[in-house]
């Protein structure tokens, strides 16, 4: 077993994620709680994550020294370098340049974390996220990597086999990430792989305890997740389940057709659609802030399927909530909320449901493999994602339906040379915002005061960092091209070249 010391990070769960793959059973643990269970389960080794933080606050969050001296395989990560350095003695503050993002990482020394690529490549790009770092070493330790910022981006004591990155080895893009946790949990800490994981039974397993032959109503958006969540209840309860979709009037353009010919007339799954248009744009008039739109989404929302779910009697919810949701919207004691998910942050204590998320525990490419073992089509597996408050949270500012109307045209303007330029497929969303930004423009000699669409086109596996896509520049001409000349009121088209970290996937 290997024991993760949770400092807040929003890939921590991520971490466990990658270890499970490894097939090596965790655990999650509380820096306060982390004695304890390292002397309860005897772990092959710990991995102190990332955090939010700093650790030379007075509130600062670090581990017992102890933990250093249990003869434990120790690797920290990011905020976790930062507690080694800290608590052994070497000297923490504030990075004169911060790093968010892709970075160059330089391998100085020798050290068994870098097995087997070392001789091959001393240089590799790695996911950075910080504002502080180590500016001196504790006694004992040896610099074995950098970066142009960072003189201690990696340390390493290796006779007392404790290890420190202040890049993230968990996220997909770190190069070699994967192999540098599989060197330290089988070549350092000594472990075993010891099993496979059926996800498919894990996730029956869990409705069949938690649903039983109750009725049930189920909140589908459209989308992967709520799709399989839905698919995987109704496999086992059959007609005791009943399916709402919303309209909201914030999708996009044949959005609720496509809904049907996926949902009901290809998975066969019961489904009722319900007008909402105009209790949402009334819901969102004035409402500016972000977070107010996504907890008025949500409560509505919620509102809306307890209005139906009386009907049927049921008193389960089944949502298609998946871990990303779950961490931006503070899903751990010390992670600070990114943002509100409507089916999330949104929901109301009192709303009267037992809820069942069987894939809370996933990420969207793992949701979106188990759609294909499950023979789901595969234009709905590919499906670029769309969020659950839909255009609200792709309009900066107040929503109406002047601006729900430009922006579901120069959206479908996107996706639509999306396809032809053959891209679509290869990124993992695309997409427009209406930028809420009035900019000077040209039409037919005459000045124009309009709006800017910025488009956003991202690369990414699950959905916790994102590289921007480098799109054609072709492409990008087209599309600015058929938006200001086919969208009224808008004169001029950006491109979003931010990665996340910093940024997050929407721009709300």
């Amino acid at each position: 077993m290997i024991v993760i010391v949770d400092f807040g990070s929003q890939t921590t769960h991520l971490i466990s994620r990658r270890v499970r793959d490894l097939g090596v059973d965790c655990i999650i643990a509380l820096p306060k709680d982390s004695i304890s269970k390292i002397r309860k389960y005897h772990p092959k080794g710990i991995i102190l994550s990332g955090g939010p933080a700093s650790v030379y606050g007075k509130k600062s969050l670090l581990v017992d020294k102890k933990i250093f001296d249990l003869g434990v395989p120790v690797l920290g990560v990011c905020y976790g370098l930062e507690v080694i350095g800290q608590v052994l003695g070497g000297k923490v503050s504030s990075g004169e340049k911060k790093e968010y993002g892709a970075t160059e990482f330089i391998i100085e020394n020798k050290s068994r974390l870098f097995d087997d690529w070392r001789d091959k490549k001393n240089r590799f790009k790695v996911w950075m996220s910080h504002f502080d770092q180590v500016v001196k070493l504790p006694e004992g330790m040896k610099r074995i990597g950098s970066t142009q910022a960072v003189r201690y981006a990696a340390f390493s004591n290796e006779r007392k086999k404790i290890f420190a990155l202040m890049f993230h080895p968990e996220v997909y893009h770190t190069e070699y990430g994967r192999e540098i946790l599989r060197n330290f949990v089988f070549k350092i800490c000594g472990e075993m792989r010891e099993f496979g994981d059926d996800l498919v039974s894990r996730i029956n397993d869990y409705i069949d305890k938690t649903v039983g032959s109750e009725e049930v109503v189920c909140a589908l958006s459209g989308g992967i997740d709520s799709a399989v969540a839905a698919f995987m209840v109704h496999r086992i309860i059959g007609d005791k389940l009943k399916c709402f979709y919303v309209d909201s009037g914030l999708m996009r353009e044949g959005e609720t057709e496509e809904v049907k010919r996926n949902l009901v007339n290809k998975l066969k799954l019961p489904m009722k659609v319900i007008d909402g248009k105009r209790e949402f744009l009334r819901a969102l008039k004035g409402v500016i802030d972000p977070e107010k739109k996504r907890k008025i989404i949500g409560k509505l929302f919620i509102d809306i399927f307890e209005r139906e779910a009386k009907k049927t009697g049921a008193k389960i919810l089944v949502q298609g909530t998946i871990y990303p949701d779950v961490i931006e919207s503070q899903g751990t004691k010390h992670s600070h909320k990114i943002k509100s998910h409507h089916n999330v942050g949104g929901i109301p204590k009192k709303h009267g449901f037992k809820l069942v998320e069987p894939l809370r525990e996933l990420y969207k490419d793992e949701v979106r493999s188990l759609a294909s073992d499950l023979g789901f089509p595969k234009d709905l597996i590919s499906r670029h994602i769309f969020p659950g408050p839909g255009y609200a949270v792709r309009i900066v500012g107040e929503v109406t339906d002047r601006k729900v109307s430009i922006l579901r045209k120069a959206d479908k303007i996107v996706v639509e040379e999306f396809k032809k330029f053959g891209v679509y497929d290869k990124v993992w969303m695309g997409f427009a915002i209406f930028a809420g930004i009035k900019t000077t423009g040209v039409v037919g000699d005459e000045r124009k005061y309009g709006e800017t669409i910025a488009i956003r086109a991202v690369e990414s596996v699950d959905a916790m960092t994102a590289e921007w896509s480098r799109l054609p520049y072709e492409l990008l001409a087209r599309i600015s091209s058929r938006i200001t000349t086919e969208v009224a009121d808008v004169v001029r088209v950006v491109y979003d070249v931010t990665t996340k970290p910093p940024a997050t996937m929407e721009w709300e």
